[in-house]
């Protein structure tokens, strides 16, 4: 059976292939990309070999034979490249430049279909199955470590974790760096350099995932790469409008926090919220959409002619039109000392890497919406118990029904109702909480605790620019009222469409949105809706100039 990793072109692929390249033989070994590349060749094997190499281990990882091709998903955007890869003397290939092959993907579906079922086995192998990429050192305690390897794990990034608190290969490595405890966490990338305390924003500089953008006011800015941002996304840029995409974490949203969604469309058995999200990511930048990850937005402004939106690393992003797909984030739960245990603890997602420390624990989970029924679900095939701990008397008033069927069968889950987490004790990570039911407190030893309470919608970046409800959620449609219109010609020609807001051009999707359903599918649905209702806006604006 042909490993769907290596699956061999057709003599009529590589012939239409050959209409965007330059064959080229090489006379001795020949390095074709090196780990740490931002921007490399994508190559087909018409005669020889190509070896892709774990650069550290001098280990080879795979070997592309006759009519076989290089590349992964980091072809798609500028992610830095994890292996270094070998021509072997002899060997004569064929040899497309990165842009070029973008374009051969989004024009030539027969060739892309082979392409990028091969680049996201070869994500999916590398991931799950590979020991290595960028190593991070430091304590499995630590909120600073716990933010690095959650980056890592949402945004698909290959890493190895060594806990400084029992490995003894992570002693070492500070050892021979000259590095002590005060210099954790520590990041040692592929090309054996060391980084000390990054921040988020410079691991993703450094692997590629924040892009820099043109100097050009494009058809369309996303804010937000969740499912409506991505689904917006994705449709956008297939219908030709240049777009760009920003987020401030990792694709997903939300519902990229769910370890498995049951009842969306086509899944019949399931899938995570991480892993349709990644899709998603690979689907818009399939056809051209510019994504780039961690880039939060700050502030907006609007000049009656193109939005202009300030982002965290102080880049100005300028757009004809907006959708704002920002969701909302869970709260935090009213205990005194909740920030000290965040990331050592206390967690807002229930990730494999969440699951691994969970081993033999008490867990907790906080919330009553199918994103805790699914956490709790998935963390009690790891933990020894998962306590559901829900502020009503009814489990299933907002969960669906499947979830609750499940958590009241799962041995090892109990269902704490009316009770409330009062307080938190630890000396640097959770040990216990004190659950206080109908006046009734008890001291659970949960040393993990997952919390999905509540929605706060993402909208402090929107500086009051258009309407909005007293919680900050953005009215669209009908639900906007003439005074809060701005006033220019096409808001006197006609009144706001469905998803749009008190500014033509400005759109709210998704659980951002004022009376929005909280469900993936309603999500993607808006998304999706909001780029007819684009065309439109733009047909209008440029009618009127």
């Amino acid at each position: 059976m042909t490993d769907p990793r290596f699956p061999v072109l057709t003599q009529k692929q590589i012939s239409t292939l050959k209409e965007f390249g330059t064959v080229i033989t090489y006379e001795h070994e020949t390095a074709v990309f090196e780990v740490g590349d931002n921007s490399y060749d994508f190559y087909v094997v018409l005669d020889g070999k190509i070896c892709v190499k774990d650069s550290i281990h001098d280990h080879i990882l795979a070997t592309h034979g006759i009519n076989e091709f290089t590349g992964d998903n980091s072809m798609l955007s500028n992610r830095s490249i994890p292996f270094s890869a070998y021509a072997s003397g002899g060997t004569t290939v064929l040899r497309i430049k990165p842009d070029v092959l973008k374009d051969i993907i989004s024009k030539h579906s027969g060739i892309s279909d082979v392409l990028l079922s091969a680049f996201l086995q070869r994500q999916e192998i590398m991931l799950r199955e590979f020991s290595g990429g960028i190593k991070v050192i430091g304590s499995e305690k630590s909120k600073a470590t716990y933010d690095l390897r959650d980056f890592m794990e949402k945004n698909h990034i290959w890493h190895s974790f060594l806990n400084i608190d029992v490995s003894k290969e992570a002693q070492e490595l500070l050892e021979s760096f000259n590095l002590s405890n005060e210099d954790l966490p520590i990041l040692l990338n592929m090309s054996g350099e060391v980084h000390k305390k990054p921040t988020i924003a410079e691991l993703a500089k450094l692997t590629g995932v924040l892009i820099e953008f043109k100097d050009e006011i494009y058809d369309l800015l996303v804010v937000g790469a969740g499912p409506s941002g991505l689904a917006a996304s994705v449709y956008a840029a297939s219908e030709g409008l240049s777009v760009v995409t920003i987020d401030g974490n990792a694709p997903g949203g939300q519902a990229g926090k769910s370890s498995k969604i049951e009842n969306y469309l086509g899944f019949p058995t399931g899938i995570s919220g991480n892993d349709l999200a990644n899709k998603a990511y690979i689907q818009a930048q399939k056809f051209g959409c510019n994504i780039s990850i961690p880039q939060k937005a700050e502030t907006v402004e609007y000049n009656g002619d193109y939005f202009t939106l300030c982002a965290s690393n102080g880049k100005n992003i300028k757009a004809k039109s907006i959708i704002a797909a920002t969701g909302a984030n869970y709260r935090r739960l009213l205990v005194e000392n909740i920030e000290k245990f965040e990331g050592s603890g206390v967690f807002y997602s229930a990730t494999g890497m969440n699951a691994a420390a969970c081993k033999n624990e008490l867990v907790g989970v906080v919330g009553g919406g199918n994103s805790a029924g699914q956490a709790a679900l998935f963390l009690a095939d790891h933990a020894h118990e998962v306590h559901v701990i829900v502020r009503g008397d009814d489990l299933g008033s907002k969960m669906s029904d499947y979830l609750v069927q499940r958590i009241y069968t799962t041995p090892n889950i109990i269902v704490h109702k009316n009770s409330n987490v009062v307080q938190l004790n630890g000396a640097h990570h959770l040990q216990s909480l004190v659950l206080d039911t109908n006046g009734k407190t008890q001291t659970i030893k949960i040393s993990n605790l997952f919390t999905f309470i509540g929605a706060k919608p993402c909208t402090e970046w929107l500086n009051e620019l258009i309407s909005m409800d007293d919680k900050g959620f953005i009215y669209t449609g009908a639900d906007v009222i003439e005074a809060a219109m701005t006033k220019c010609s096409i808001y006197e020609e006609r009144k706001p469409q469905s998803l749009e807001a008190s500014i033509p051009g400005f759109f709210a999707v998704g659980d951002v949105r004022k009376g929005s359903v909280k469900r993936v599918a309603s999500a993607v649905g808006e998304g999706s809706m909001a780029i007819s209702q684009i065309h439109q806006y733009l047909a209008e604006k440029a009618l009127s100039t």
